[in-house]
């Protein structure tokens, strides 16, 4: 490889990865450092310059101006050093062309392993900068391929992870198909950075309501609270900041537009959207819609809670498999037993 070639294949290497040819000139000469020191079994200081227009190799020995040299490898006289330039002083640095008549073959070996070591870092480092502050955050995939049911998406020019367990149950992934997902974790290994998103994640309705709701977005509407089945229901519960904007309604939108948005996104998941409310009861009996509820009694010490329904509301407040009663424990944080009007008189 000629010197041309070199600085042709790092400004295409770059261009292609977008990484700065700057950057993996200085990444070269590092290596050609290593790479002159193992060749040439030297004990010089050294440094080595790329001319980064044509590409030509210098190597030069660094040697400090002392009054009497101890090691002639590392230090040079005043006079020896002021004979090559007056300006020089005691304590100064010369740096003396050492570069061996072969030393183009060398770089030549080095520079292919040299850049695209660099590049995979340089790509890692890019992908932890853009991604970082995508931590807990929605990004959009596109799938690439299914193994073993892990399923890789592609986010620009890196790809994400969704591991069976951050899946929705009954959601269909095909093939180059975009989706919506929340990025759980992005970390450096030994492999690379690794991007592990999720759409089974409670974050994902929050982050999607943030981006719906202008209100959210404007922090006129808070989520004080949300809890999710993935797949089969969400539970929010939301707080106006201003008296003036009912933040249910907001969360709903005219004729229910905004939430069904929201569930369209995650396959048609059912949302319940709840006032939250400082007053436990209060909060309690929203939280177990859309069943209405008479009564609630609570209990501050075991903070339980006693919900009385109507003898027809019953299945409803508990709903299937006791999901809607799991759900609104969850989003309040009180133990739920609920009974019928009529077992509660009896």
């Amino acid at each position: 490889m000629k010197n041309e070639e070199l600085i042709l294949a790092i400004d295409a290497l770059g261009k292609e990865k977008g990484i700065s040819k700057d950057i993996l000139l200085d990444t070269l000469e590092a290596a050609l450092i290593s790479a002159y020191k193992r060749n040439f079994a030297s004990a010089h200081n050294v440094v080595v310059n790329i001319d980064a227009d044509t590409g030509e190799i210098k190597v030069y020995a660094q040697k400090e101006v002392v009054e009497t040299p101890e090691n002639t490898m590392t230090q040079i006289s005043l006079d020896d050093a002021r004979s090559k330039d007056k300006k020089y002083e005691i304590g100064d640095i010369v740096n003396i062309e050492v570069t061996p008549a072969n030393f183009g073959r060398i770089a030549a070996q080095t520079a292919k392993q040299v850049v695209m070591q660099r590049i995979r870092e340089a790509e890692r480092g890019m992908v932890l900068n853009e991604f970082a502050d995508k931590e807990n955050n929605i990004v959009t995939g596109v799938i690439q391929r299914i193994e073993r049911g892990k399923v890789f998406l592609e986010l620009g020019n890196t790809e994400a992870l969704l591991m069976p367990g951050e899946q929705t149950q009954g959601e269909n992934y095909r093939f180059h198909s975009r989706m919506k997902v929340y990025v759980l974790k992005v970390e450096s290994g030994s492999r690379g950075v690794s991007i592990l998103v999720s759409r089974a994640h409670p974050g994902l309705v929050r982050k999607l309501f943030e981006n719906e709701i202008p209100e959210i977005a404007q922090g006129i509407v808070e989520i004080r609270g949300i809890c999710r089945e993935a797949g089969s229901r969400t539970k929010i519960a939301v707080f106006s900041n201003d008296p003036n904007v009912d933040a249910q309604g907001a969360c709903i939108g005219a004729h229910g537009a905004r939430v069904q948005a929201v569930s369209d996104e995650i396959g048609g998941e059912k949302i319940d959207i709840i006032r939250w409310n400082e007053n436990p009861s209060e909060y309690i009996a929203a939280s177990l819609s859309p069943s209405s509820v008479i009564s609630v009694k609570i209990d501050e010490e075991s903070k339980s809670a006693e919900v009385i329904v109507p003898d027809t509301q019953l299945s409803l407040a508990i709903g299937k498999a006791g999901q809607n009663a799991r759900l609104a424990a969850k989003l309040t944080g009180w133990k739920i037993d609920i009974k019928s009007e009529s077992s509660s008189e009896a």
